[in-house]
């Protein structure tokens, strides 16, 4: 069994077979421009992994971070694909991790990502991995699947301190992702319905 030798991506040169493993694995195409528009921004946030004797790279994760509606430091898992002879030897949860301790030093607070809804290799991988389920997305994909959104918590890194009695304390904010309250304006009373006696 070779060896994996992980890197990050290192320049235009790469994109023919990053593409490549995208497209021969993944359901939703993409045009180059979108390739390119991950790429050149956050360079630093794609990982290519290469079995120690080849040219040919059989993993790949191509990520983004960016602040979110002005107030979340947000990464986000655009593409991870590894080629299906190659599955099963902990070259995605690598390649996911590698990209989260870069998005860390650049001080992410939350990774989220969309797999579509079926995908229970994806959902496992990502669970496994302290993501968790924020919600579904009806009709996401072109194919018309659904997906579901996952979203990572990123503490910041003062909290890695445990407390006095040995265990680490979060604050609120870090146990769940927020959520948003709308308020329902009441419906008007009609004092002529029949109540009911239950």
């Amino acid at each position: 069994m070779s060896s994996i030798v992980y890197r990050q991506y290192s320049g235009e040169s790469e994109l023919p077979h990053i593409m490549a493993l995208v497209q021969h694995e993944l359901s939703e195409p993409y045009v180059i421009y979108t390739y390119r528009y991950f790429l050149q921004q956050w360079p630093h946030l794609a990982f290519l992994a290469y079995p120690s004797q080849s040219s040919d790279p059989v993993g790949v994760v191509v990520c983004k971070q960016s602040m979110h509606r002005e107030r979340t430091n947000r990464g986000y898992i655009a593409m991870l694909s590894v080629h299906k002879n190659w599955r099963k030897r902990g070259i995605a949860s690598t390649l996911v991790r590698q990209t989260i301790e870069v998005m860390k030093k650049h001080g992410v607070e939350e990774v989220v990502l969309e797999t579509e809804y079926d995908n229970s290799a994806a959902l496992s991988l990502y669970e496994s991995l302290g993501f968790i389920r924020e919600k579904r997305l009806y009709r996401f994909y072109l194919n018309g699947k659904d997906a579901f959104r996952l979203v990572l918590v990123v503490p910041p890194p003062d909290l890695d301190e445990d407390d006095q009695d040995g265990r680490k304390a979060l604050p609120i904010r870090y146990l769940a992702p927020p959520r948003t309250m709308i308020s329902i304006p009441p419906l008007p009373y009609d004092s002529d319905d029949e109540v009911s006696s239950r």
